[in-house]
């Protein structure tokens, strides 16, 4: 490996890092509430899972492509790769968070309200505590599979680890493809490691 792939490997994988830690802050901001929304507004649950649900299913080139035309949010580089990753990891962090607080045992909850809690905090100090581990979980898949969604971004000039693979597929040149593949598995990897131990911190003792 000469040094300049080596420096151009760890700038990828930074520019990396940061789509994905953009794009996973975002979605997290955005489900987390509306997960807890969700469960205080039951008739919204179908179609705001609903939505997610399609943006899930529509292949994630076709995705990128579907947003270049759109004004304000769509167009050539990172910004436009970040929406569609927010809406990819949308899905498993808002699903988690509605199964997570919904699945409180209504008696631990009756005795919460039986002592005088009110509905904040009712929620902080028994829902989110007890929910945090299904949480996470969600958090952990959406980050996972934001890693390897990202490097699709290099194919409307979003950047990070796609770049290697986008060009060594046009050059047909095997090292390339690994230059980008391996810091993007490696990645993925470390974050499911990480998120799964923080995860198990939350077990009930």
């Amino acid at each position: 490996m000469t040094p300049d792939l080596a420096r151009e490997i760890l700038d990828l994988t930074a520019e990396h890092l940061v789509l994905v830690g953009v794009a996973m802050a975002i979605a997290v901001a955005v489900a987390i509430p509306a997960g807890i929304l969700l469960t205080r507004r039951a008739p919204l649950q179908r179609w705001v899972i609903g939505f997610a649900n399609v943006m899930q299913t529509v292949p994630s080139l076709a995705l990128f492509g579907f947003l270049i035309p759109l004004p304000f949010i769509g167009g050539i580089g990172k910004h436009t790769a970040i929406v569609a990753l927010v809406l990819y990891a949308l899905l498993p962090v808002l699903r988690n968070t509605l199964t997570g607080i919904l699945g409180v045992d209504p008696a631990v909850r009756e005795s919460a309200v039986a002592m005088g809690m009110t509905g904040r905090q009712l929620l902080f100090e028994v829902e989110l505590p007890l929910a945090a581990r299904t949480i996470l979980a969600g958090v952990r898949v959406a980050t996972v599979t934001t890693i390897g969604t990202a490097t699709i971004a290099a194919a409307i000039g979003g950047g990070g680890l796609g770049v290697f693979i986008f060009r060594g597929l046009a050059s047909v040149d095997s090292t390339l493809i690994l230059a980008g593949a391996l810091p993007a598995a490696l990645i993925a990897l470390a974050a499911d490691g990480g998120l799964g131990w923080v995860e198990k911190k939350f077990s009930p003792a």
